[in-house]
């Protein structure tokens, strides 16, 4: 049995934080695409339909950050470090959430951006934990707060500012981000 100790485990989170740079290029693709979905909700059409074109510009996050990933070196597989699968199945564990969003489009559409900013915010929290840092927790309260807070203020027709809220707010967790990762690779160095 190989014993592990907290700060060989501490290291090894450091190490995916930096190589990672604590997920900044799937960040930096999901505010991209949030503004493309805060544009959907401006169309003059009907709100099951605005869904359904979320959904779609949605499924484009996944290589766009690939494609960023390129632009930003970030390391997506350390085959190394024995936590690296996880961040995939943090992030499989939104899909356990997708009901709620299949419920929201059947049911209520008009709520459905505000309902799926709610899950992938809400879906940040453990990440706080895998790249050791807390910006993720503090962001995951921040955008499922803030989404339900405009959802229950704005009138439906102007939902738009829910997922452009999301998008700001990706936009300055990259940011902070940014700035974790490049910490750690500095005190990793020295």
């Amino acid at each position: 049995m190989i014993m592990i100790t907290q700060e060989n485990f501490d290291k090894l989170r450091i190490e995916l934080s930096v190589k990672s740079k604590n997920g900044l290029d799937f960040i930096l693709s999901a505010s991209i695409i949030w503004i493309a979905i805060a544009f959907i909700w401006t169309l003059n059409i009907k709100a099951y339909d605005k869904s359904i074109l979320t959904f779609i510009v949605g499924s484009l996050m996944l290589p766009f950050a690939l494609l960023l990933s390129k632009i930003v070196k970030t390391i997506w597989t350390n085959k190394n470090n024995p936590l690296q699968p996880l961040g995939l199945w943090l992030n499989f564990a939104q899909l356990f959430y997708f009901p709620f969003l299949i419920f929201t489009l059947i049911k209520m559409p008009d709520y459905f951006a505000m309902v799926y900013v709610i899950i992938t915010g809400a879906h940040f929290f453990p990440y706080a934990w895998f790249y050791k840092t807390n910006l993720y927790a503090i962001f995951a309260g921040i955008i499922t707060l803030g989404a339900v807070t405009l959802g229950l203020i704005l009138p439906i027709e102007k939902h738009f500012f829910i997922p452009l809220f999301m998008s700001a707010i990706l936009m300055i967790l990259s940011i902070l981000l940014h700035f974790d990762s490049r910490k750690k690779q500095k005190l990793s160095v020295d």
